[in-house]
């Protein structure tokens, strides 16, 4: 029986506007680093980190680790002033893209039907964020993350979507076999692909990102159609 639901955060359970979040993420890491580094520098190293991140294949090494290593190569000055820098723009400045964002009543009521009927809930994020950052953005889908078993972050894991290995480092984590878990996404490239290890799959299409013309997966729908099928699903034994 499949008894666990993994979530992907941005567009599926957190709606937001991508663009925007971009726009008003760097419009203000800019101006909080401006005494370390010129602001276009900062955008285009952290974008270089984030590709590192998304590239990388090594084992046993976190995408935080990768993205600093890269990130270091890159600046000019220590680096440990820009982690502790980075540690606190996500308690401050980072909280103003919450602009971009909202909740959804659909989907907080869908996963308040899974974990009344027994469901093991995870987040299963591109890990390209520190944690405080994805709980802060867990709250403001108007959910409580002591709900979810797992939420994936850079801390801890040392993969990144669509690489296949993200998933089977987070059914790892779990203690769970595809055909225990669906994956709930609303990218048909990064959440999807969980499919092609057996993971059952619920494609979201209120905020659809499709970078082809193909989409390979076994439910689809918007968020009302995705709390019907969780009212649908049985309670776990």
């Amino acid at each position: 029986m499949r008894d666990t639901v993994l979530f992907d955060l941005d567009g599926t359970l957190l709606p937001l506007d991508a663009n925007e979040f971009i726009k008003i993420y760097f419009g203000e890491m800019g101006p909080y680093f401006a005494d370390l580094i010129e602001p276009e520098k900062l955008v285009k190293y952290v974008w270089a980190g984030t590709k590192a991140m998304v590239e990388n294949l090594e084992e046993h090494k976190t995408n935080e680790a990768v993205f600093m290593e890269c990130f270091g190569r890159l600046v000019d000055k220590d680096l440990e002033l820009y982690k502790e820098r980075f540690n606190t723009f996500y308690d401050t400045g980072f909280l103003k893209v919450r602009k971009s964002v909202r909740s959804e009543p659909a989907i907080r009521e869908a996963v308040s039907i899974l974990k009344m009927k027994g469901y093991s809930l995870c987040i299963a994020t591109n890990p390209l964020f520190p944690k405080k950052a994805i709980l802060h953005r867990i709250a403001w889908a108007g959910l409580d993350a002591a709900d979810f078993d797992y939420i994936s972050h850079y801390e801890q894991n040392c993969y990144c979507k669509p690489n296949i290995e993200f998933y089977r480092e987070v059914l790892a984590a779990i203690g769970k076999k595809p055909e225990q878990c669906f994956m709930v996404g609303n990218d048909v490239q990064e959440d999807m692909i969980a499919s092609s290890l057996g993971i059952e799959t619920f494609l979201v299409t209120n905020y659809l990102i499709n970078r082809s013309d193909e989409i390979v997966c076994d439910h689809q729908g918007d968020y009302k159609d995705f709390l019907n099928f969780c009212s649908s699903l049985p309670k776990v034994v």
